[in-house]
């Protein structure tokens, strides 16, 4: 119905179930017009319903990581504290699935939405998710979002940069000298912004920048598997490190250099990013940046939840947890 009639949800909603709210009269007339040729009829329970639930709504990229698990975990407890519950979506972090998702999520109308993506900014699709959103936020919803964005609501991030460079510097400060970063998807702004971190860190600690190769993967355990698994088939590995942008990648990384017979951290340090429960029950334990994920998610609900006015911005940083992954070099 609202995308018959080229209007949102919540303005076709307003139209059809008499809100007091004035919608202007050629938008009135569109959603009119697309209920007539459409014969759509109100469905009176459905009507009844329409007040908020007791629902967040957790519309995320991928539902599949590690770490987003972490925080929806952190998310359905602190939700449970006031008698609330959370409820899941995945996009594939495609614009187009980002806003269809939203709208949907809107029309049951949950008390709050928690959007998760590496990057959402206000001009994406012309604009039209952050009206939707606005839409769904004058309705007396509230809008939470965790990741960089530029649009007007309540916001986590974490310095991706400014975290990865430890990991730089102390791998050049313990004396490797030859490094490969496996950065994930360069598409991802917030793995792009990691490598970028552990490249100021190691050239900062003295790393020849030309010594630094960046390669690309799926951001997964399998993106590392196969991502080192090309590299071996090069021949040896010149590299002393590797550094990944997330622990799903380092602990596929690993496997494929155990299957090569390449041994760490004796042959090669590796680093990984997140610190999911995962990184210290691999072998060896691996050095990563521990980013406060299940703060993350509680912190999400309480603003989700919040009655303040002002909007309100966190940024997080994450803390090098050094492990036996890596070792001295020289």
């Amino acid at each position: 119905m609202a995308a018959t009639a080229g209007v949102s949800l919540s303005t076709a909603s307003r139209v059809l179930n008499g809100s007091s709210r004035t919608v202007a009269a050629e938008y009135a007339e569109k959603v009119l017009a697309a209920a007539a040729a459409l014969r759509y009829t109100a469905d009176a329970s459905a009507r009844a319903m329409r007040r908020a639930s007791d629902s967040i709504a957790l519309v995320a990229d991928d539902l599949t990581t590690a770490s987003i698990g972490l925080v929806l975990a952190a998310m359905e407890r602190e939700a449970r504290t006031v008698d609330a519950f959370v409820t899941v979506a995945s996009t594939g972090g495609t614009p187009p699935r980002q806003l269809e998702t939203v709208r949907m999520m809107c029309a049951l109308r949950p008390r709050a939405l928690v959007l998760t993506s590496s990057t959402l900014y206000a001009d994406v699709l012309e604009g039209r998710l952050l009206r939707e959103l606005l839409d769904y936020q004058r309705e007396g919803g509230r809008v939470v979002i965790f990741g960089d964005t530029d649009m007007p609501f309540d916001a986590i991030s974490v310095e991706n940069r400014a975290s990865a460079v430890p990991v730089g510097t102390y791998l050049a400060q313990t004396g490797h000298r030859r490094v490969t970063i496996v950065a994930g998807a360069a598409d991802r702004a917030n793995v792009s912004d990691r490598t970028v971190g552990f490249i100021d860190g190691l050239v900062a600690g003295g790393v020849d920048r030309a010594d630094i190769r960046v390669v690309h993967c799926e951001v997964s355990r399998q993106g590392g598997f196969t991502a080192v698994e090309r590299l071996l088939a090069g021949g040896p590995l010149d590299a002393d490190a590797l550094v990944c942008a997330n622990d799903a990648i380092a602990i596929g990384a690993m496997s494929a250099l155990r299957g090569a017979g390449v041994r760490v951290p004796r042959d090669v340090s590796v680093t990984g990013f997140d610190d999911i429960p995962l990184a210290t029950d691999v072998t060896p334990r691996l050095t990563t940046v521990a980013v406060p994920l299940a703060r993350i998610g509680q912190d999400a609900i309480r603003l989700a939840l919040g009655d303040h006015q002002e909007r309100r911005r966190t940024t997080e940083s994450g803390e090098l947890m050094v492990r036996e992954s890596t070792g001295p070099r020289g």
